[in-house]
């Protein structure tokens, strides 16, 4: 059985995405700050037959990324899929350029780039067969606004960092692909986190091009 790891699992778009791999056979390792809510994700799945595993971890911190990483090898051998969903994006992180200091600014590239090369290298370096590292891109990584200065420059950057490793890991079997969501995630809308997850699965099976644009 492969193994899928959804970095950034809250109530919206993480748990859609490993839930719609879960129902495609996988093992789903899911990694938030929040373990409470993991655990109720959990239960949930496993009463729909997924097999789910749960890890507490900031991305903010890398070394507590390291630390998920080297346990979900032990728990379930290998990694076949990496999904990147971690952002700061939520009105609390708002603000003009001119708003951040520097250590803030930091911490916005940590949490929405930087980190999600230090997942992809665990995958990478894991050797497993059929790897795929999917992140998730945004409008603004495409069409800034100054007002949210921190994930605009996220988003474009994780755009770069995406199409980069898939240039340079293409030639080792490796897919790497960017979804970006242009309009808000909502239930019942054509951007529910249902439908949008199918997207992942679509792109993971299909591997036809870097970006999916939804």
């Amino acid at each position: 059985m492969e193994t899928i790891v959804v970095v950034g699992v809250g109530e919206g778009l993480g748990k859609a995405i490993a839930k719609a791999f879960g129902k495609k056979n996988f093992k789903v390792c899911m990694i938030a700050r929040n373990t409470k809510k993991l655990d109720t994700f959990k239960q949930e799945f496993e009463k729909e037959g997924i097999q789910a595993f749960i890890y507490e971890a900031d991305c903010g911190k890398p070394h507590t990324l390291k630390m998920a990483f080297e346990k979900i090898l032990k728990d379930c051998g290998s990694i076949e899929i990496l999904v990147y969903n971690a952002a700061l994006n939520g009105a609390q992180y708002c603000g003009l350029a001119t708003s951040f200091d520097n250590e803030d600014f930091i911490k916005h590239f940590q949490v929405n780039v930087a980190s999600a090369l230090v997942c992809a290298k665990f995958v990478t370096e894991n050797q497993a067969k059929n790897e795929a590292i999917i992140f998730t891109g945004g409008i603004f990584g495409d069409t800034p606004m100054k007002e949210y200065t921190g994930i605009s420059v996220g988003k474009a950057a994780l755009k770069a960092l995406g199409k980069t490793l898939s240039d340079e890991l293409k030639d080792k079997g490796i897919f790497v692909g960017l979804v970006t969501i242009t309009q808000v995630i909502a239930p019942n809308t054509s951007h529910s986190p249902e439908l949008i997850a199918q997207k992942y699965i679509q792109m993971y099976e299909k591997r036809d091009k870097f970006e999916y644009v939804i």
